[in-house]
């Protein structure tokens, strides 16, 4: 195979100095303001720190992108290997080398003409351990609603004000303890903050300050193993019981929080507690490093992490545009279906997974999945409410989670709910059960993550028409007219229109907040994990019933990007995504051979079962495990690898939660998962499963490459995620958050003229052509360009996917390979070009006119064409 050099990379700019907004010379990439031409995403974490990311910089240049997307680099908990636990917003993270650190991987981009965005976290906030870490909680813990901190957090104080019956009350719970208090009370010590334990007062029976010879002045905490806790100043002298009663939180087991947690937190994990950025000061403090490092040209673009996590996300990100001077910012904003991203957010777009379904589903049969679902029924013997159909388990999910996992945030609603009705002039008197069930069946109707209401505020239509379907469906839940009644009332305190009090405003965003808790968690986190026909459509923002997407779809979708937010960001891996898109792709192949697959599955499982003694945890895990093994490569070499493929397979059962649970896990059938999984899916590949993955070899090469072209060169901004200008093959996190090691030396060598020796190589070499192309010819592909379908003639038209950017630059890659094999091949299909002479920039091919596509995409399933 024969390949033309790649354009070698641009001589990196004159030096550039950390205090300087660009350096000298320097590309328009790399200034303040300017839109990427393509961003590279790096895991920053302790095994990968900033150091580790300058001396990548070279390479990643050389690959052609014009920023790094760096993830969360202000101060976490120590060891983080995300950076998503914040403990303190006025610190870059030292783990990582500090702001130092940070300045001099600046300077360095800059000399190579590249840009930083940074990922930035305003949701939530690390609950660390020890809690002092996270300075503002802290004081909070010990000042109580009289902190300077407390407007920080949503902290529900009135879930009982001091004083009424029970100790509990106007308390933080803090579900930290491994068991009920009585019972590990006895695990506290008090000590002084220096650290000295104090006298007596470390048993259940003693008196706190006893001993104390300055106790006063003196500062004091409660230890609990690991755990550190501010002591109530004044508090310190009474019994240990008696102390813990005294102070503005709570000590409690662990298992409380589902139904007893005062404060929002990220989702349903407690050990993030939700900020509260729509107050003008709590922003101003939690971002001023953030827009510092913006003012001083360190970084000059921002992706904002869950953004349906505020209160008020257009007014979050309204005030972000005016203080960080408009810079190029996305949102990791999850679009359920054809739903789309408010065009009032003043924002470039999203970070991209709308951009990931449409992608996938290019290379995904819509007949093929449909029988694959049926077999799958067939194999598991799933209910339909259990993961024998979509609609039916994703609504059994999202009940589970709403009376269950959310408990505590319904709880929240309803007091408020109730609140609101007490304080009416003319008080509707709905009862709590009314109420809650109300809100209930109302979460339950939301179709998308959230509606974007606020007191005060103009209600969106599509968010208004929503609702009022919702609660049509609502009232069904109640036997009485009158009682149904309750769903009007919650309805219009979702909308904001039923007042303006804070009350009023509390619930609003509070039911917004808790909408996109449970979507995510109901679907993304368990439904997805049950439904599993094709596990590449179980993916973050996928449709697992409708996978396929059919080349005019995905026009129509890319030319509506192109107008309404030709910036926005575009992705196909990330460090979220449940699988890489390699594996993904190589699992979308199973819609194109669904009998094969289904036999194949039932022979392996039977084999595995016979041969190891190990058994079959049960058919919906069999079929779980076999998919993911096929897409992480059984049957390519020798075994998997059991410390990648087992912990990902007992996550895929927990998460599913049908057997086992995170929280209420059954020891035996986990270890039947290990065994089952290490038996087969990772034991010597089966004869007929190494034929199979022999045969399906091509056709994985056509997805893999289909798809990284298509990201690269449609409309929006590609994110790259780390590693995967090579061939990546992941499955869930951690396995998918590696520290990354570039390759510079093969990159090199394919600019050398040196032709690939393997999809690895072919995937790098792809992956440079189209971002270097992006980089020299930035108008095609940005704002100004334009996009063009471009249909193929002939008998195999539906399987070629092309579209020209600006005329001058044109995409063709192949779609459901197989069938086409299966159906003769390309056989006399062409594609017309745009007018003039093209080049493929992969294989330096020259065409003009009509060309036959078995010509055209002999040697490579994908071909980029320029103008020449």
């Amino acid at each position: 195979m024969t390949s033309e050099p790649l354009a070698p990379p641009p001589e990196p700019s004159a030096t550039a100095h950390a205090g300087e907004k660009t350096a000298p010379g320097a590309p328009p990439s790399a200034a303040a303001g300017a839109v990427p031409t393509a961003t590279y995403r790096l895991q920053i974490q302790p095994d990968f720190p900033f150091a580790a990311a300058e001396a990548a910089v070279p390479h990643l240049a050389a690959l052609g992108v014009s920023h790094l997307h760096l993830s969360p680099v202000l101060e976490a908990v120590p060891g983080s290997g995300h950076g998503y636990d914040v403990v303190d917003h006025s610190a870059v993270r030292a783990e990582l080398g500090g702001e130092a650190g940070l300045r001099r991987l600046a300077a360095t981009a800059r000399t190579h003409g590249m840009g930083i965005v940074l990922d930035i976290v305003p949701n939530h906030m690390a609950v660390p351990v020890p809690e002092r870490l996270n300075r503002a909680l802290w004081s909070v813990l010990r000042d109580g609603p009289g902190s300077p901190y407390a407007r920080w957090f949503d902290i529900d104080w009135e879930a009982g004000a001091p004083g009424a019956p029970g100790a509990r009350r106007g308390r933080i719970l803090l579900p930290v303890l491994g068991g009920r208090l009585d019972r590990e009370l006895r695990h506290f010590r008090l000590e002084r903050e220096d650290g000295a334990e104090s006298g007596a007062g470390s048993g259940a029976e003693g008196t706190a300050g006893a001993g104390a010879a300055s106790g006063e002045g003196a500062g004091y905490v409660l230890r609990y193993f690991d755990h550190v806790f501010p002591v109530r100043p004044g508090t310190e002298r009474l019994p240990l019981p008696e102390l813990v009663a005294a102070q503005w939180y709570r000590p409690a087991w662990w298992r409380l929080a589902r139904t007893e947690l005062n404060y929002r937190r990220f989702f349903t994990i407690s050990g993030l507690i939700g900020v509260r950025v729509q107050d003008p000061a709590v922003f101003g403090a939690t971002h001023a490093t953030v827009l510092r490092l913006l003012r001083d040209g360190v970084v000059q673009g921002l992706r904002v992490d869950h953004p349906d996590g505020l209160a008020d996300p257009e007014g979050y990100l309204r005030r972000l545009r005016d203080a960080s001077g408009g810079c190029w910012t996305v949102v990791e904003k999850i679009l359920t279906g054809e739903e789309e991203l408010p065009g009032s957010w003043p924002v470039a777009g999203t970070t991209g997974y709308d951009a990931l379904r449409r992608a996938d589903g290019l290379f995904t049969d819509p007949a093929g999945a449909r029988e694959l679902d049926a077999l799958h029924r067939e194999f598991t013997g799933a209910p339909a409410d259990l993961g024998g159909e979509w609609t039916a388990t994703a609504a059994r999910a999202a009940r589970e989670v709403v009376e269950h996992e959310l408990a505590a945030e319904v709880a929240a609603l309803t007091r408020a709910a109730a609140r609101i009705c007490e304080t009416a002039p003319a008080p509707p008197d709905h009862a709590p059960w009314a109420l809650r069930t109300a809100i209930r069946e109302l979460l339950l109707r939301v179709p998308v993550y959230r509606p974007y209401t606020a007191p005060g505020k103009a209600v969106p239509e599509r968010d208004a028409a929503m609702l009022r379907q919702a609660a049509e469906g609502a009232r069904a839940a109640f036997a009485v007219p009158e009682e149904a009644e309750a769903v009007d009332l919650v309805r219009e305190l979702a909308l904001g229109t039923a007042g303006d009090s804070a009350d009023h405003r509390e619930f609003c965003a509070r039911f917004a907040q808790t909408s996109s808790a449970l979507r995510a968690k109901s679907a993304e986190d368990t439904a997805f994990y049950r439904y599993t026909p094709l596990l590449s459509a179980a993916e973050v923002g996928g449709e697992p019933d409708r996978p396929g997407v059919s080349p005019e779809e995905f026009h129509a979708f890319c030319a509506r990007l192109q107008r309404d937010w030709p910036e926005t960001g575009t992705a196909l891996s990330t460090h979220d995504t449940k699988r890489s898109a390699d594996v993904r792709a190589r699992i979308a192949l199973l819609s194109e051979a669904p009998l094969e697959w289904a036999e194949l599955v039932e022979r392996l499982t039977k084999e595995t079962a016979r041969a190891s003694g190990a058994g079959v945890p049960d058919a919906q895990l069999a079929w779980t495990a076999w998919q993911t093994a096929f897409g992480l490569g059984y049957g390519l070499s020798g075994p998997l690898p059991a410390k990648r493929l087992v912990p990902a397979v007992l996550k895929s059962a927990r998460e599913a939660g049908l057997r086992t649970t995170w929280t209420e896990p059954d020891p035996a059938y986990e270890d039947a998962v290990r065994a089952f999984t290490e038996a087969g899916p990772c034991g010597p590949p089966h004869p007929a499963a190494a034929a199979f993955a022999r045969a399906l070899g091509a056709h994985a090469r056509a997805n893999i490459l289909g798809g990284a072209l298509v990201h690269l060169t449609m409309p929006g901004v590609p994110d790259v995620y780390q590693g995967t200008e090579w061939e990546f093959r992941a499955l869930v996190d951690p396995d998918n958050r590696p520290p990354y090691r570039p390759r510079p030396e093969t990159l090199a060598g394919l600019d050398e003229g040196r032709p690939p020796q393997s999809l690895p190589e072919e995937k790098l070499r792809l992956t440079a052509a189209a971002l270097r192309l992006r980089r020299e010819h930035p108008d095609w592909f940005g704002r100004a360009g334009s996009y063009d379908p471009l249909a193929a003639e002939g008998p195999a038209a539906e399987h070629c996917v092309a579209f020209g950017r600006s005329g001058r630059a044109v995409t063709v890659v192949t779609r459901l390979s197989r069938l086409l094999e299966r159906s003769g091949g390309w056989r006399t299909t062409g594609l017309p070009l745009p007018p003039g002479r093209w080049r493929d920039r992969l294989t330096g091919a020259e065409a003009e006119g009509t060309v036959a596509l078995a010509e055209l995409l002999d040697r490579w399933p994908v071909a980029l064409l320029i103008r020449v």
